[in-house]
């Protein structure tokens, strides 16, 4: 008896130590983030993961790495099923109710992705933009014009002047071709009226078309001025009206949101979503400018994308904590605050081409 009481309390003194063991080694979730989480074939790396590494050494902290899709590890992390994040989340009223951030350990800005036109791309938009409504209605004006002008000129020349303005259909025609030339102000000098009534008509077609064809000629102009100005925008208020694309459950996201943004299409990750702007399935992608400038800059693929000089949306990156773990919050931010007071982490953040805003 006595040695199953023994072997009893030996095997569960045993299994407690195990669940102790496992208990303390923290569960840390992460999904890719260039720069800031890169895999690689020879593992992780990036500023995030060289960051929590020395905080973890420096605390002494176990822990094992969960890889896991962002939206997932946000909902892990706020159930208590993962104790922390690596990931360069925002730090957000919203998330803040549900789990806990350390110190902001980098700031950075959102910003906007396009992908460039092709030669033909171009030439459309210039010639949509020719040919527009404005310009085809002033196009149909000064048809009428014309034909209005040149038969009233011809009806008094006909007679007056038959050398120049003949009868029947062959002298509309001339009526119509001295209209035209005397409007645009070429001025051939063919064909000129010699009746007063047909001078007085002539001078009063000469300032129409003056006023007409300088519209006209200002219409054009604004029409391709519009286009050349949507087609490099200075601002994220230029694409509220266009199909742009971010990903879910972000900072960049909401903001898209909360600023009336019509056409928003979310992705799970930047790759698909720089993917869909390269085919032109959308026309920008807005996300966090370093992650952003990373991607574009190693891929090779992408080119024909670009980054806009467009800042908006000011964010701060900071590690998530589950809410039960303020203890290992506070522990964590303190020593992060020591370590991005180092000259060591500003070599760290220069080797991923980052500076601080």
């Amino acid at each position: 008896m006595i040695r199953f009481i023994f072997l009893f309390t030996t095997c569960f003194l045993t299994q407690l130590s195990f669940s102790q063991a496992e208990n303390d080694t923290l569960l840390v979730g992460y999904t890719t983030a260039p720069p800031f989480i890169v895999q690689n074939n020879t593992g992780l790396e990036g500023i995030n993961i060289w960051l929590w590494k020395r905080v973890a050494k420096d605390l002494d902290l176990k822990y094992r790495m969960v890889p896991m899709s962002f939206t997932p590890m946000l909902d892990s992390l706020k159930a208590g099923a993962i104790d922390v994040s690596i990931n360069p989340l925002t730090i957000t009223s919203e998330r803040s109710k549900e789990m806990e951030f350390t110190h902001s350990f980098y700031a950075s800005n959102a910003t906007i992705a396009v992908a460039e036109l092709s030669s033909f791309q171009k030439l459309l938009r210039f010639l949509s933009a020719f040919f527009s409504v404005n310009f085809l209605r002033g196009l149909l004006v000064l048809m009428a014009i014309i034909l209005l002008f040149g038969l009233i000129g011809w009806s008094f020349e006909r007679k007056a002047n038959p050398e120049h303005f003949r009868g029947g259909w062959k002298g509309i025609w001339d009526g119509l071709w001295w209209s035209a030339v005397t409007l645009t102000t070429v001025g051939y000098g063919d064909k000129s009226p010699k009746s007063g009534f047909g001078k007085l008509v002539a001078l009063v077609l000469m300032f129409t078309g003056l006023l007409f064809i300088s519209g006209l000629t200002a219409s054009i102009a604004s029409s391709l001025t519009v286009n050349q100005l949507n087609s490099n925008p200075d601002s994220f208020n230029e694409f509220k009206e266009r199909p742009v694309g971010s990903i879910r459950n972000t900072g960049s996201m909401e903001f898209l949101k909360t600023h009336f943004f019509k056409d928003v299409r979310e992705f799970s990750n930047v790759a698909s979503g720089l993917k869909e702007l390269k085919n032109h399935e959308i026309e920008a992608f807005v996300y966090d400018e370093p992650i952003l400038k990373y991607r574009i800059q190693k891929d090779s693929s992408l080119n024909e994308l670009s980054i806009l000089p467009i800042k908006f949306d000011v964010q701060f990156y900071a590690f998530g904590i589950a809410k039960d773990k303020t203890t290992l919050e506070q522990a964590i931010s303190q020593r992060i605050l020591e370590i991005i007071e180092t000259a060591e982490w500003q070599i760290v953040l220069n080797e991923f081409g980052l500076t601080e805003i």
